[in-house]
């Protein structure tokens, strides 16, 4: 029973973190009974993947940005002026593929670079910023293309976006077993990592998971991804765009939450002054910051060029805003300095779902949006929530109510009769004004 209260006070201090997972799983199983089982078929499993694989890589470098206290409204305009210049590249001035690819992600660099130096060293708002390079990429898209789509693209670029590893067994078996393999191996890589990463806060007394808690979360993990693997293997295999996402999912996380990068950028976040003062450069890494968002925005310009097989004028059109709702329904906070990778995946594949599932049932563009956007104010609010609750020291009665095991602050030594506590006061009134 102690174990159980333990986990439950638990979880209600990381509401924020596992309230979006477990509403990712009450989206599924809701849909899936309403779909009559269509959702999560093999083939419709592949396709969410595929049709949300670009909205998530920019998921990605969205949710950096928002960390740090910024906002991009112009991913979508880069995204679509990307596959332009790609297809203008390949098609049009016959470059091969493999070098189209690097010069369209330098493209992008340049772009992120050109937004980022206005932003960081001239002072003008992201807001602003990227309001004016969604304009002004999207009317370069029109340009680029004369209103015209670009068709067809080479099968090697077209791979990236809907191609699929090789099938070793030859077609031969009901499952593709180079899909099993690499979803078992990932299963066991990431068992290892979660108990190597328990023991190393067990061992230097770190905040640690109850074990009931972590035994639970880590099993219902591994037993997802095998179910996602079984999935896929019952299809085609596995796409080459997941193994291209699992590649930046792996090395960002890595990046947010291992690099100095990665602690300047939520430091800047949390407390932008703050960070100056500790001799953080803030507008080295906030440039960095869009330089990298640039380049994310090329690639899933890519990704969405090689699955249609064309460079489109409205290419790109409403990609800002779905990335943006992954973000903040993934948990990152609307002030900043709070957001996770692996947050806005979830966040990003919850808007996956509820598309999916809502064409799969018929329902039209405009109740898809309105449900999108309801879904996506109640995210916001409930972060608001669970601020509020923490400022009121919700946190703390909760703790007492599951009767958790706090520590209790350090007493201050009497002080002799007629010592002024200066150093009391001044860290006091050093509190008060960082308010």
């Amino acid at each position: 029973m102690s174990a159980l209260r333990e986990s439950l006070g638990f979880l209600t201090s990381r509401l924020r973190q596992i309230g979006i997972f477990v509403a990712l799983i009450l989206i599924v199983l809701l849909f899936q009974v309403l779909t009559g089982g269509i959702l999560l078929e093999p083939q419709n499993v592949t396709n969410l993947v595929v049709q949300n694989s670009y909205i998530l890589i920019l998921a990605i470098g969205m949710v950096m940005v928002i960390i740090a206290g910024h906002i991009d409204l112009s991913v979508g305009s880069i995204a679509g002026f990307i596959g332009a210049v790609a297809g203008v590249m390949i098609v049009h001035w016959g470059w091969p593929w493999w070098l189209a690819i690097p010069a369209c992600l330098l493209v992008g660099a340049l772009v992120g670079a050109w937004q980022g130096y206005w932003i960081a060293y001239v002072g003008i708002p992201a807001f602003i910023v990227t309001l004016a390079g969604m304009l002004i990429f999207r009317g370069l898209t029109l340009i680029t293309l004369k209103n015209q789509q670009i068709t067809p693209f080479p099968a090697e670029l077209r791979a990236l976006g809907g191609g699929f590893l090789p099938d070793i067994s030859g077609g031969t078996s009901a499952l593709e077993w180079l899909t099993v393999l690499l979803g078992v191996g990932a299963t066991v890589a990431l068992l290892i990592q979660a108990v190597k990463e328990r023991r190393i806060r067990k061992k230097f007394e770190l905040e640690n998971e109850p074990m009931a808690w972590f035994a639970t979360k880590t099993t219902f993990i591994a037993l997802l991804m095998l179910t996602i693997t079984f999935l896929l293997a019952s299809y085609r295999g596995t796409p080459i765009v997941l193994i291209v996402l699992a590649v930046l999912v792996i090395v960002y996380t890595a990046l947010m939450n291992n690099s100095v990068f990665g602690r300047h950028t939520y430091a800047i976040g949390g407390n932008l002054h703050a960070a100056e003062l500790s001799g953080v450069k803030t507008k080295a890494v906030t440039f960095r910051l869009f330089v990298n968002m640039g380049v994310l925005a090329a690639l899933a310009g890519l990704v969405f060029t090689a699955r249609l097989n064309s460079a489109q004028p409205a290419g790109g059109t409403g990609f800002e805003l779905d990335s943006i709702a992954a973000a903040f329904i993934g948990g990152a906070a609307v002030t900043g300095g709070i957001g996770t990778v692996a947050g806005a995946m979830i966040g990003g594949l919850i808007m996956g779902v509820l598309n999916n599932g809502m064409s799969i049932l018929g329902l039209g563009t405009d109740y898809q949006q309105l449900i999108k956007g309801l879904v996506l104010l109640l995210a916001v609010g409930f972060d608001i929530f669970n601020k509020n609750r923490g400022g009121r020291g919700g946190g703390a009665s909760m703790g007492k109510r599951f009767k958790l095991k706090t520590t209790p602050p350090a007493t201050e030594p009497a002080k002799p009769a007629g010592e002024r506590p200066v150093a009391a006061g001044i860290q006091q009134t050093s509190t008060v004004q960082n308010r």
